[in-house]
């Protein structure tokens, strides 16, 4: 198929000859003048060479590659590799009696960068991050209500915040396919409500599930702070691994209400657990020594661009500090960072830091990363985002 063509400058093809999937700004030599945001473009070396197809868009990553030599970017594409999506989690066993909620397609990681999908049930909700994928949304929805193995039956599309703003696109966030079923999907056998309409992300985060159930098993008869708890996804967790008591934490009220609902749902009445609305550094500075003796602390994103890396650095320091000078001793921290700005390395030292100003004896129990549904392409690294730490603290 013929599209418009971006050209490259002389030797700027290299990154994509090994399949790195973005074109950057820096690297083009020409684009036809009659090139929008959000056209499917050809991308050509210097030579005229055809390398691929993919999504054109104003800013430094120009064009996010979906297909290599001239296949086209059509109902065929996408039914195909939301297929081998949708395969590949079946492979994974994440749709069983007792689980039906995962992430289905990882933009890069399943070779449709812009694009994430999670599945709740019977619902999908769909995130475009390129003015591309917003364009193609009914394509993929369609596509979705056909996968063999999967029952989608609704389609939510919610993207008003992750698009770029300059491209002023106006979408709306709304159910593009059927219309609302249910809100609570299940997780290894744990019942939640999912606020895909207003909630952060697609509404849960599901790439915590393995750390969860990690965390399951370190719960028996211990006091849990989680710290950051959003919906309560770590709580529930806890209580079900027999916690003496759980204490979830969220500066949102509507957070820690949705967190409410969630232990209700699985622990009706149980008297374990009690949920702060208040600032979670206020919370660590004033809670006593040793109150807690497992504490959970997986914030936001810290440094969503490179620019803010200084900054986020000194925030997970002071935040695991005030960790390790609260924790009983005895104690396990789970720790994380979500933000892809800071390397797995730098995270690390920045908790090093933190424990060796505590000058308390720390070890290494886990090294944890993103789950198997949040794949990272072998060919952008940069896919990886989600580090984690779990710490013995004397």
């Amino acid at each position: 198929m013929e599209y418009k063509k971006v050209i490259l400058k002389k030797g700027k093809e290299e990154s994509l000859r090994r399949f790195h999937p973005w074109v950057f700004s820096g690297a083009i030599s020409h684009i036809d003048d009659s090139i929008e945001e959000g056209d499917a473009v050809s991308v050509y070396s210097a030579d005229g060479t055809l390398i691929g197809n993919g999504h054109f868009q104003v800013g430094s990553i120009c064009v996010r590659m979906l297909t290599w030599g001239d296949t086209a970017v059509d109902e065929d594409f996408y039914r195909e590799r939301l297929q081998a999506a949708a395969d590949l989690r079946k492979h994974l066993r994440l749709l069983r009696e007792d689980n039906n909620s995962f992430r289905l397609v990882h933009g890069e990681g399943d070779f449709l960068p812009g694009l994430v999908v999670d599945v709740y049930g019977t619902t999908a909700v769909l995130q475009a991050h390129s003015p591309g994928m917003h364009f193609d949304r009914m394509k993929v929805a369609e596509a979705l209500t056909h996968l063999q193995g999967l029952e989608i039956k609704n389609v939510y599309y919610k993207s008003e915040t992750t698009l770029p703003y300059k491209a002023d696109l106006d979408a709306e966030n709304g159910y593009i396919i059927g219309g609302y079923d249910t809100d609570i999907a299940m997780e290894n056998g744990l019942r939640f409500h999912v606020d895909w309409l207003r909630g952060q992300k697609t509404g849960f985060f599901v790439d915590q599930r393995d750390n969860r159930s990690l965390l399951e098993h370190y719960s028996s008869g211990r006091r849990v702070l989680n710290m950051f708890c959003y919906t309560g996804g770590f709580s529930f967790y806890a209580m079900r691994g027999g916690a003496e008591a759980v204490h979830s934490v969220d500066s949102s009220a509507k957070a820690i209400s949705l967190t409410n609902e969630n232990v209700s749902l699985n622990f009706p009445g149980d008297e374990r657990h009690k949920a702060f609305a208040t600032d979670a550094f206020k919370y660590l500075a004033d809670m006593q020594k040793g109150e807690y003796d497992l504490i959970i602390l997986d914030p936001p994103a810290f440094a969503k661009h490179k620019s803010a890396l200084k900054n986020a650095l000194v925030g997970y320091r002071k935040l695991n500090g005030k960790a390790f000078e609260k924790i009983a001793s005895g104690g396990i921290l789970f720790t994380f960072s979500c933000s892809q700005a800071v390397s797995r390395e730098q995270f690390r030292l920045a908790v090093f830091s933190a424990a060796a100003q505590s000058r308390r004896k720390v070890r290494i129990l886990h090294q944890l990363s993103q789950p198997a549904d949040h794949p990272i392409n072998i060919y952008h690294p940069e896919g990886e985002y989600l580090k984690g730490l779990v710490l013995y603290v004397e």
